[in-house]
């Protein structure tokens, strides 16, 4: 049985703006939440992604890198459960809406 974890394709402010459920395809894959940070703005929540890795490579890590002078941090943290990796908005955990008319 697969692994099914969260997916967000592109986060923004921490809004997550096309998120879905999805089923990983190899027997060795991990969910994964990916964000970036920058710093030396601390009003702005950065930018976040989700979805399933096909192994544990660059899990729990944080890279830093400079975007136009700026210091970012980017961390990607990983488990193994299904939907272990809820869409988050800052430390707290958000549901999908679905209106219909």
């Amino acid at each position: 049985e697969s692994l099914s974890c969260n997916q967000c394709s592109f986060g923004l402010l921490g809004t997550c703006f096309s998120q879905s459920s999805v089923a990983c395809t190899t027997n060795t894959s991990t969910c994964y939440t990916g964000k970036t940070i920058f710093p030396s703005l601390s009003s702005f929540l950065g930018f976040n992604n989700q979805g399933c890795k096909a192994d544990s490579t660059n899990c729990n890590t944080t890279t830093q890198g400079t975007l136009m002078f700026v210091t970012y941090n980017t961390t990607f943290t990983c488990c193994s459960t299904n939907n272990c990796n809820p869409i988050t908005i800052s430390s707290a955990t958000t549901a999908k809406m679905t209106f219909t008319g």
